[in-house]
């Protein structure tokens, strides 16, 4: 016979938060389902390393599932779907809704762009008879975790006629990938005694490419002038079409599982590809939304686009732009720092998020006094955990390290300035920023699941 429960046990049950991890409490039945989505999205990881790689591949998927180019001269009806790519770097998912965009829109919104090393508008050079590429780091980087790995370049040149050269040279196996060296530690006394940001300087970070002359004739530069004719032989351009070309070093390496329990992913660019992928299948997945859907891939965080495209459906259904504004809610679907138990002091452990618990909101970033962000009101935030809950999705909240620790922005802020509801979630990361990132395929999958829900909720 058990025991009835006592009195305090009874009300810490229904006054008490109850942190459950998604480990315990989904079925066999259920974690597959989160490794089985996980292998699509590795596949995105892998085939959408760059922003452009990424829209290429997201319309490649939302075309194979019905999607269409918006054409803003056609009337569209409830169910429909269609796309609106800005210029390959940005992508916009819409489902048209029963109602239109009269009670609002739905919004996910998350950035496709990741840390990386641009190559400048002068990149290439010769120094001691090796050839190396300039860059220009792009997003918060810890410089040396840039050297000494093997390193892929990815983009386009664009040649003065118009032409446009795809470059994608350093993850295929039989490819030669680039690096950046290190100082060896033996004669690296000096740097070690001097604090990171002064032992790795961004002027540093070259990228080794080559080493052999073209020719053994007396004329200076003879290895720059043989990368410059192998690229010449492969891609058809000049030096000169480096400064028409946005092409970038990124980690020549594959999105792989992590743990001997194959739990979770290790990738470059998970921040912010991890919501990015989830945002694009509760798109494709949903049907014939109450409110009208847009999923938002973006480069960088900027949105402009955005807002003239619902602009477009809004005059289409008799209405003005900041009526529809006004009434819509949008998850900012973007990531946060899971707890590290190796570097614990750096987080405040019961407001931080953590990995297998699910996916993660967060109710105001910036960093201080909350600068530089948005924070949602508490009515949104009740009316979103209302959502998550009556689908039984997993979700938890988190704060991004400690106050004053640093922090972070989002796209929320800019969504926030056009007067609609907004809040950030997304899924928990371990090594932010990093090469090499870590997140659960628990918190990607809880993280579909919720903006599904947010989608189709009525």
């Amino acid at each position: 016979m058990s025991e009835e429960k006592s009195a305090a046990a009874l009300l810490k049950e229904k006054l008490l938060i109850k942190k459950k991890s998604g480990t315990k409490r989904l079925s066999e039945e259920e974690l597959k389902k989160a490794d089985d989505f996980c292998v699509g999205y590795c596949d995105f990881l892998n085939s959408g390393k760059t922003e452009r790689e990424a829209v290429r591949t997201a319309i490649s998927i939302a075309e194979k599932n019905g999607f269409t180019e918006f054409d803003r001269t056609r009337n569209y009806s409830a169910g429909d779907k269609v796309y609106v790519n800005n210029r390959n770097k940005a992508l916009m998912l819409c489902v048209i809704g029963k109602n239109g965009t009269k009670d609002g829109v739905r919004l996910g919104i998350a950035h496709i762009d990741s840390p990386r090393l641009d190559l400048k508008p002068n990149p290439l050079y010769e120094s001691n008879e090796l050839a190396l590429f300039k860059t220009h780091y792009y997003g918060g980087i810890k410089k040396y975790q840039w050297t000494a790995v093997p390193l892929a370049l990815h983009g386009v040149a664009v040649l003065k006629d118009g032409t446009v050269k795809d470059v994608y040279i350093g993850d295929d196996e039989n490819d030669p990938c680039f690096v950046v060296t290190d100082l060896l530690p033996h004669l690296a006394t000096e740097q070690m005694t001097q604090t990171m940001v002064k032992a790795f300087n961004g002027e540093h970070l070259n990228v080794l490419i080559g080493s052999r002359p073209f020719s053994n004739d007396e004329e200076s530069e003879n290895v720059k002038l043989n990368i410059m004719s192998i690229l010449y032989q492969k891609y058809g351009f000049k030096e000169e079409d480096f400064m028409s070309a946005d092409l970038t070093m990124v980690p020549a390496a594959r999105a792989r599982d992590v743990g001997f329990d194959r739990s979770m992913i290790g990738a470059y660019g998970h921040d912010d590809k991890v919501c990015a992928y989830p945002a694009l299948m509760a798109a494709v997945d949903t049907k014939c939304p109450e409110q009208t859907v847009i999923t938002v891939l973006t480069d960088r965080e900027e949105i402009a686009y955005m807002v003239d495209f619902i602009a477009d459906l809004a005059e289409a259904d008799g209405t003005e732009l900041r009526h529809v504004m006004e009434k819509t809610i949008c998850l900012s679907a973007d990531v946060n720092a899971a707890f590290d138990p190796t570097y614990a002091s750096a987080y405040e452990s019961n407001n931080s998020c953590y990995i297998n618990y699910g996916a993660v909101i967060t109710k105001y970033t910036g960093s201080g006094g909350k600068y530089s962000t948005s924070d949602a009101s508490a009515e949104f935030m009740a009316k979103v955990r209302k959502i998550l809950d009556d689908a039984d999705v997993i979700w938890q909240t988190g704060e991004l390290g400690k106050v004053d620790g640093g922090g972070g922005g989002t796209i929320a802020k800019f969504v926030a300035n056009w007067n609609a509801d907004v809040v950030d979630l997304g899924v928990p990361v371990l090594s932010m920023h990093a090469p090499f990132e870590v997140v659960s395929k628990i918190d990607v999958y809880e993280t579909y699941r919720a903006l599904y829900e947010f989608y189709s909720f009525v």
